[in-house]
């Protein structure tokens, strides 16, 4: 028998990537407030969907999105 997506445990590969505001800022490290206030502002660029009032991240976009921001240091010898 197939789970049927009334089922709470049935996810499907793609919809267990779309998160809420909540599980995107812990994926990210921050705070649930940051990302309101980027999606009002945009000025940290954090990619999200908006669906009528419903707000998801796409967990593969905020890794990439992290990704892009990554810096290391430069040792100067």
């Amino acid at each position: 028998m197939l789970p049927s997506e009334k089922d709470a445990n049935f996810c499907t590969p793609i919809a267990s990537r779309r998160v809420k505001t909540e599980r995107a800022a812990r994926h990210i490290g921050l705070a649930t407030a940051t990302l309101e206030t980027d999606r009002a502002t945009g000025k940290l660029g954090i990619p999200f969907y908006k669906i009528g009032r419903a707000v998801i991240y796409d967990l593969d976009e905020l890794d990439a999105w992290l990704a892009a921001r990554r810096h290391t240091a430069e040792v100067v010898a």
